[in-house]
């Protein structure tokens, strides 16, 4: 993926979704666990070294799979290298169940289908598509609906 290092670093800086400061492993032979500040921010997660500013990495939340390992851990896998997880180590079970639902629903992927289907429960009750009358465009609509298929 391309991306513009300054536009990710900014994106770092706004307001998060959820942060923590978690054990993480990422995906090196023989790494041990460090602790992060881990901040979700829309789609991406990012990971700081405690007590600094700048994002020391970023993982972008599509096509991946966020697993429990153990009661109060989790890994993030991708969909093109499943064997390569990066793995957090939460101070609880609930705080990694908040973990895992955040992040379920941080991707685009996630977010669009939530549209399509609240799009159609709307249209069932009223009669009318929601996003005609916000005014958005035919071409928009058109790629949502072809979702469904």
């Amino acid at each position: 993926m391309r991306y513009n290092e300054k536009e990710l670093q900014a994106l770092s800086r706004q307001p998060a979704d959820m942060a923590a400061e978690l054990g993480m492993r990422v995906p090196k032979k023989g790494s041990v666990v460090k602790r992060r500040v881990i901040k979700l921010v829309a789609n991406f997660l990012f990971y700081f070294r405690t007590h600094e500013a700048e994002p020391i990495g970023a993982l972008l939340l599509e096509h991946c799979r966020v697993t429990r390992e153990e009661p109060s851990a989790f890994s993030i896998s991708f969909v093109e290298d499943m064997e390569r997880k990066y793995r957090f180590e939460c101070c609880s079970e609930e705080q990694c169940q908040e973990w895992i639902t955040a992040l379920s629903r941080a991707s685009y992927e996630f977010m669009r289908r939530s549209l399509v289907f609240y799009r159609t429960e709307i249209q069932k009750m009223t009669g009318k598509d929601p996003l005609e009358q916000l005014g958005i465009s035919e071409e928009a609509r058109f790629q949502l609906s072809s979702l469904k298929a």
